[in-house]
């Protein structure tokens, strides 16, 4: 992680679960963090658990992955103050429980909003922070389980990811999209898929609790990975699964 040192990582959805925890690992190893994500209050509050000789490194950011003007924003500002992006966290999601067929399609709109369009939206604005001031970056994609299968959990009542599945079957595609279009740009910008199975974060509806669990730290600890690999060496996806895990 040592070429990382004093670059700039942008953590999208770091107000919590798997962001939060991957922001905490960039800042210990010496990365200067942006923290993108609608709750600013519970960011600074992981700001003010740091070592104070870390807090510095910690840059909370209101941002709402979903919209364009909050996004463009967000990376004005990071350009305009640090410069520019070196990585990128795709982390941000959210999942409203039900049915495909009953809900809302405003809350059906939010998770392709939040989940596909803002994936593309904030890699297009870090490419073109890499791109111009020819850097070779890493872009991490937090995948699913569910963007591989689409799971059956036991229980009807957990039958409840509607589009959730969908966009994550995107971000699978999404990612040999961008391996082949950075490949084409000729740069060595670096993209990752990470995909957990099931893991104790906020957005893990009701019931799925009795399920074996990863923890955020798990995840954390799988980009760190990816992130560390020598220039050369690409990790195109990296499953992350808890032990007896039924899918």
């Amino acid at each position: 992680m040592e070429r990382w040192h004093d670059r700039v990582a942008v953590v999208t959805g770091a107000s919590s679960g798997i962001g939060a925890a991957v922001a905490r690992h960039l800042v210990s190893a010496g990365v200067i963090v942006v923290g993108l994500a609608r709750r600013v209050d519970r960011m600074e509050a992981i700001k003010d658990q740091l070592p104070p000789e870390l807090q510095g490194r910690l840059h909370a950011i209101h941002c709402d992955v979903g919209d364009l003007d909050s996004v463009t924003a967000a990376f004005d500002w990071i350009e305009e103050q640090l410069g520019g992006c070196d990585i990128l966290v795709n982390n941000a999601g959210c999942l409203n429980p039900g049915q495909l067929l009953t809900l809302e399609l405003e809350q059906l709109q939010q998770v392709l909003n939040v989940n596909l369009m803002g994936v593309i939206i904030c890699t297009r604005r870090a490419f073109r922070s890499m791109q111009q001031r020819e850097v070779d970056g890493h872009v991490v994609l937090i995948n699913s389980l569910t963007g591989r299968n689409i799971i059956n959990p036991p229980g009807d009542e957990l039958q409840v990811l509607n589009m959730y599945p969908l966009t994550k079957h995107g971000v699978t595609a999404l990612l040999e999209v961008l391996r082949q279009e950075l490949r084409g740009f000729k740069t060595k910008i670096k993209v990752t898929s990470i995909t957990p199975g099931v893991t104790d974060t906020e957005i893990l509806p009701s019931g799925y609790g009795v399920l074996p669990m990863l923890k955020p730290d798990d995840i954390a600890a799988g980009i760190m990975y990816a992130l560390g690999t020598p220039p050369h060496v690409q990790v195109h996806e990296l499953t992350i699964k808890p032990l007896g895990e039924p899918f």
